[in-house]
């Protein structure tokens, strides 16, 4: 039995149960590649399941690989008329579990979610693409069909999936505002938004309804904004809650899954609004697409941080300060990384 490096847990608790260990190389499926993992994101999914949230309960046996996406290299294909042979540099994601996950040298991955990495990205910025930048696209392409003029306000805007959201946005030509923190405020204009909001500063419900409001003396405000993409919940502040209050008669919110917001569906329709939660489904095509906004220079990601392999412990304390700047990355292949 080939073994190989891999960051484990043997149960579920807090960052300390993330360990190193050696463990059985995968085995590759029928309709999947075995891909030799360069690089892995950190993402919010892998810490909620680690902790005993997210997707713990799918979590069939021990010891368990986190880790949903990555940027690697392809060693064997299900077949010679599949499109990416033996050498073949990729990225993509998994569903975790289910699926062993992408903390480790191997991954069996399916071959609908792969797509070949943008030659313009290194395998470390390559890694913090597929479940960050699918996400985004899939609130904002595939729900809330962004297009020109439209109004749309980001939560979380200098996050992983909030700079991509940015960026696609931007892209499509709707008129972005974004909350964040003080120190992120130039980043995100820079990135697209036309507006910021430090949300540690101002009550974004009274800067967005008082842009709304008009000129005219004693109006009522009209809420102005179409589409909310919500990626905070009520983790803070009530963010969703209060996020109802700038939306448009008839507008939508978009919520990541949380677990935060329980009643957010009920909220909205007594709000007027529609609202509809977002799980991702990994798909190589919309990857793909991604992947040539990013070559076309149309669209960037951000890495702030980079752990080692066996420092996975400590890149999920980092993550769970709630401070981080676009992507945390865990480098599996030194050697590679920067390729």
């Amino acid at each position: 039995m080939q073994l190989m490096n891999a960051a484990v847990i043997d149960t579920l608790g807090g960052p300390e149960v993330l360990h190193p260990a050696h463990i059985p190389k995968p085995v590759r499926g029928d309709d999947e590649y075995l891909i030799r993992i360069v690089a892995a994101a950190i993402n919010p999914i892998d810490a909620k399941t680690r902790a005993g949230r997210g997707r713990s309960a799918d979590i069939t046996g021990y010891p368990a690989v986190l880790g949903n996406d990555f940027s690697g290299v392809v060693m064997e294909s299900p077949s010679p008329a599949h499109p990416f042979p033996p050498g073949s540099e990729v990225f993509g994601m998994l569903t975790v579990p289910p699926h062993q996950g992408t903390y480790a040298q191997f991954a069996s991955v399916p071959a609908a979610t792969l797509a070949l990495k943008p030659s313009k990205l290194t395998h470390i910025e390559a890694a913090g693409v597929p479940l960050a930048a699918q996400t985004a696209w899939g609130m904002l392409v595939d729900v809330a069909r962004v297009h020109e003029g439209q109004r749309i306000l980001i939560h979380g805007g200098s996050g992983g999936v909030g700079h991509f959201a940015i960026q696609f946005a931007h892209h499509f030509g709707a008129h972005v505002t974004a909350t964040g923190s003080a120190r992120n405020m130039e980043w995100m204009l820079e990135l697209g938004a036309n507006r910021v909001i430090d949300y540690t500063a101002e009550r974004f419900e009274d800067v967005v309804n008082e842009s709304d409001s008009g000129s005219g003396s004693g109006s009522e405000i009209t809420r102005g904004i179409d589409v909310v993409i919500d990626l905070i919940g009520n983790v803070h502040d009530n963010t969703g809650t209060r996020s109802l209050k700038v939306l448009r008669p008839g507008g939508l919110i978009v919520n990541a899954p949380t677990g935060s917001w329980p009643t957010h569906a009920a909220d909205a329709e007594a709000a007027g609004v529609r609202a509809v939660p977002f799980r991702l489904t990994p798909n190589g095509e919309t990857l793909a697409t991604i992947g040539r906004l990013i070559e076309a220079g149309e669209v960037l990601v951000h890495i702030s941080q980079t752990f080692p392999l066996d420092a996975a412990a400590e890149a999920h304390r980092s993550l769970e300060t709630g401070h981080t700047r676009g992507k945390i990355v865990l480098i599996v292949d030194p050697e590679l990384a920067e390729h």
